[in-house]
């Protein structure tokens, strides 16, 4: 089922003739519930990929519908789902597929919805005969059709600039979620500090605090290899304070542990953390669980593995993105949703 409305188009004798404008949802595996919510607050039914995943491991997709003429919007994070038994990699395949399949239907758009976007820190070469990865993901999304791309919390702004003009990236964020629920559960303390992790996220710190009314201290971080950071002091006044540490992705948390760490060490009374994506690969469940974290606070941007402490909260992003799903069909203004606040960099 898809949303229908009524556009002006020019016939081959310039009269105005009336087409039909569709809008359909599909999502990939590893964004089901997601992209149900989606499909669910756009009073649209999903519209089913015909996903499978042949015994060598190779990928398929058939849709079970016409699709022809219509705008898709394609949910899917670039992330693994152990519940679908997905990596990263599988997610990837499994988007570029759908376009494929959706251009070769002569769907009339093919918007690429990627909350997270997988790859995105290896957006530079930060050593000799690196790759950069994000770029190339831009290219193979961009070669298998897509015509837009909507995702969420980029970790680097220049991410963006990897596609061409002729694909539109809507940038948009978690961040008013993430303020408005410590506003509502933390709002109450007047000894509220909010934390950037490293100087990389400053600026979102400051523009978090500043929403929230806040003050906010920076955690001096070094990276000696990938996945390992060492966190060496704060950089301003924590002692007795309620300390919220703001990040865009947690991934093995071993940093944020460490940052908990230091933070309590310098005399916070309690810390806690919100973030846009909770990768929580590897050992992170443990590793969290066993921190001075009071409660980390994440969107389901990346589906939640089994097995997490009592300390994860997710909250849903769906309302956010279910409105610039809204507006890109109805060709309105994007930047509306945010005021025009959605870029952070």
């Amino acid at each position: 089922m898809s949303s229908i409305v009524s556009e002006p188009v020019l016939s081959g004798t310039s009269l105005p003739v009336e087409r039909d404008k569709r809008m359909m949802v599909a999502t990939g595996r590893a964004s089901g519930a997601l992209g149900t919510k989606i499909a669910d607050r756009l009073g649209v039914e999903l519209t089913n990929p015909g996903l499978k995943t042949f015994s060598d491991g190779e990928v398929y997709c058939r849709y079970e519908e016409s699709i022809r003429g219509a705008d898709l919007f394609v949910v899917q994070s670039i992330a693994g789902s152990a519940r679908d038994g997905l990596n990263v990699n599988d997610a990837l395949m499994e988007l570029l597929v759908m376009v494929e399949a959706a251009q070769g239907a002569s769907a009339h758009r093919v918007i690429a919805v990627c909350p997270w976007f997988g790859y995105s820190r290896q957006d530079k070469k930060s050593a000799p005969r690196e790759p950069i990865t994000a770029r190339l993901v831009a290219r193979l999304l961009e070669t298998a059709g897509i015509d837009r791309l909507l995702t969420m919390d980029l970790h680097a702004g220049q991410v963006q600039g990897f596609f061409s003009n002729k694909v539109p990236v809507d940038h948009m964020t978690a961040m008013p979620l993430l303020t408005q629920f410590v506003s509502d559960q933390l709002g109450d303390e007047a000894n509220l500090t909010i934390i950037a992790p490293d100087a990389g996220r400053v600026k979102l710190t400051q523009n978090f605090a500043r929403k929230i009314g806040a003050p906010y201290a920076l955690l001096e971080k070094q990276r000696p290899a990938q996945q390992v950071a060492e966190i060496g002091y704060v950089i301003g006044d924590v002692r007795d304070k309620v300390a919220v540490i703001v990040d865009d992705i947690i991934d093995t948390g071993g940093t944020l542990a460490a940052a908990a760490e230091t933070v309590m060490d310098e005399g916070a009374r309690a810390v806690y953390a919100v973030a846009t994506h909770g990768v929580f690969s590897g050992n992170a469940f443990e590793t969290l669980a066993a921190s001075p974290l009071s409660e980390i606070v994440v969107t389901d941007t990346v589906p939640l593995r089994e097995g997490a402490p009592d300390t994860i909260r997710v909250l849903t992003c769906a309302d956010v993105l279910t409105e610039t799903v809204r507006r890109i069909f109805t060709d309105d203004s994007v930047s509306e949703v945010f005021a025009g606040e959605n870029q952070l960099f």
